[in-house]
């Protein structure tokens, strides 16, 4: 069931949100709906971790990643020279 809300906003905010309803094909009642939908969800962090995503945590030793691209921005350096 849809229900009337009256919102205050700048009229410059109210502006820029017409047009970019109109050039995205929507209405303003549809951008402001799926925003309050998307601030709504659950908090971040409330998800369960992908196994797969769990599995593969801490396999890249970050430190030892960084050095490697390094070595390889210097190796790039020196071939396109």
């Amino acid at each position: 069931m849809d229900t009337k809300l009256t919102l205050r906003l700048d009229k410059t905010v109210i502006l820029q949100a017409k047009e970019y309803a109109r050039t995205h094909q929507t209405s303003i009642s549809s951008l402001v709906e799926a925003y309050l939908a998307l601030l709504t969800r659950s908090e971040p962090g409330s998800h369960p971790i992908n196994p797969t995503v769990r599995q593969l945590t801490g396999v890249i030793d970050l430190k030892k990643a960084d050095l490697d691209q390094e070595n390889y921005r210097e190796h790039l350096a020196k071939k396109y020279q």
